[in-house]
């Protein structure tokens, strides 16, 4: 073939070649991102968009929550400096607005993917554990076994008597009672369980007062001599079987205290322990007849000495010593001794973490102080009449 020939067939070939690639390069730029997937479904864009509008909704929420958490927090420190200094506590010491409340749209739930499962169901909610778990506990790392009382009354009685001889008030205690547990509640009420067995436990708290595992902890690390001293003084005076009981209870008791003061003597190193499995069990003696009782009565009077402590020496309302029970020492006596015009305008989000006032309702429907208050006293109000609370208030007057 001529040379010209050559160089005709070789532009051919060069043409074929480019119009080959040029089909070939439409051909990919038309094709799916991924080998052998379809283009995306109306159900999964629809779900993309709302995730999108979710996302965003709440990355714009979550920056509120920070910030006005961060500024009760805050307020917080200086009014607890000011206290330290006796400097007066005004109104603008307190975050003055409500909590951000998410509004935005809900996550939505993708769609399940052709050929494939449906998606799987969110992880269940924490376990929160119940009684069955603090005996279990207990007899698997201290080989306790509570005594329990032989009938609700027994236990009623105890309390009352050693409440009273505290200075505890009849009216304090009968109508915390009725606060905590409904007005008739049990020894081993558990939060969230109080009316039926059926129901969900939403804390590990307990009894008459609702002490957390926590505080069965912290009060035997803080004040368990004195318990274990009121025991050997009792034993001292038995014989027998019954001697010989005790002197065991007491010798679990020590171990226990033992045991609570391997961590540092703060809230959140007690937390910590208190939910180890040893923690649980130490959680059972409060289902005792001979510790329960003033567990349960030294929670109460420790709230009374702070108040005391700090200045505060005019008797505590039930419904004022409820609300160092419900948010803590230094929080309640915050809303004790704040005055009157200003509780109508703090927000009760002041004296929570973020994550306690959520979980609230109480304090989210009544979200300033002077409304938690009147919740308090009428709650406290209706259920005096219930039998439990009149059982109380019989042992009391006994």
């Amino acid at each position: 073939m001529p040379r010209s020939g050559l160089l005709i067939a070789a532009v051919l070939m060069l043409s074929g070649c480019g119009i080959a690639t040029g089909a070939l390069a439409q051909a990919l730029d038309n094709a799916p991102d991924k080998p052998g997937t379809a283009a995306p479904s109306p159900s999964t864009t629809e779900y993309q968009s709302k995730l999108a509008a979710h996302t965003q909704a709440r990355q714009k929420f979550d920056g509120e929550a920070a910030a006005y958490w961060g500024a009760v927090a805050q307020k917080r420190r200086l009014r607890n400096a000011k206290r330290r200094e006796r400097q007066e506590i005004v109104l603008d010491d307190y975050v003055l607005t409500q909590p951000p409340r998410y509004a935005g749209p809900p996550r939505p739930a993708p769609p399940p993917l052709v050929g494939e499962a449906p998606e799987v169901p969110p992880s269940p909610r924490k376990y929160i554990p119940v009684v069955a778990d603090f005996l279990k506990s207990a007899q698997e790392f201290f080989g306790f076994a509570p005594q329990r009382p032989r009938s609700e009354m027994e236990f009623k009685r105890t309390y009352a008597k050693l409440a009273l001889a505290a200075g505890l008030t009849r009216e304090q205690i009968v109508r915390i009672y009725v606060f905590e547990t409904g007005g008739n509640g049990t020894y081993d009420a558990q939060a969230g369980l109080e009316y039926s067995a059926r129901g969900r436990a939403v804390s590990p708290a307990l009894g008459y007062n609702q002490l957390l595992n926590t505080n069965s902890v912290e009060l035997l690390a803080e004040r368990g001599d004195e318990f274990a001293a009121v025991l050997k003084t009792r034993a001292a005076g038995l014989d027998g079987e019954a001697k010989q009981a005790l002197e065991r209870k007491i010798d679990i008791l020590l171990r226990m205290i033992k045991f609570c003061r391997t961590v540092p003597d703060e809230w959140n190193a007690h937390d910590a322990l208190a939910n180890t499995p040893q923690g649980l069990g130490v959680h059972a003696m409060l289902l005792d007849v001979d510790v329960g009782p003033p567990l349960q009565v030294q929670k109460l009077l420790d709230s009374v000495t702070f108040a005391r402590r700090r200045g505060h020496q005019a008797p505590l309302s039930a419904a004022e010593l409820q609300m160092m029970n419900l948010t803590g020492d230094g929080n309640g006596l915050d809303i004790v001794t704040m005055p009157a015009v200003m509780r109508e305008q703090v927000p009760t989000a002041n004296f929570f973490l973020q994550a306690g006032y959520e979980r609230n309702p109480v304090a989210i429907r009544n979200n300033v102080v002077a409304k938690l208050l009147a919740a308090a006293n009428a709650t406290m109000d209706r259920g005096t009449s219930l039998p439990g609370a009149k059982e109380l208030a019989a042992a009391a007057a006994q």
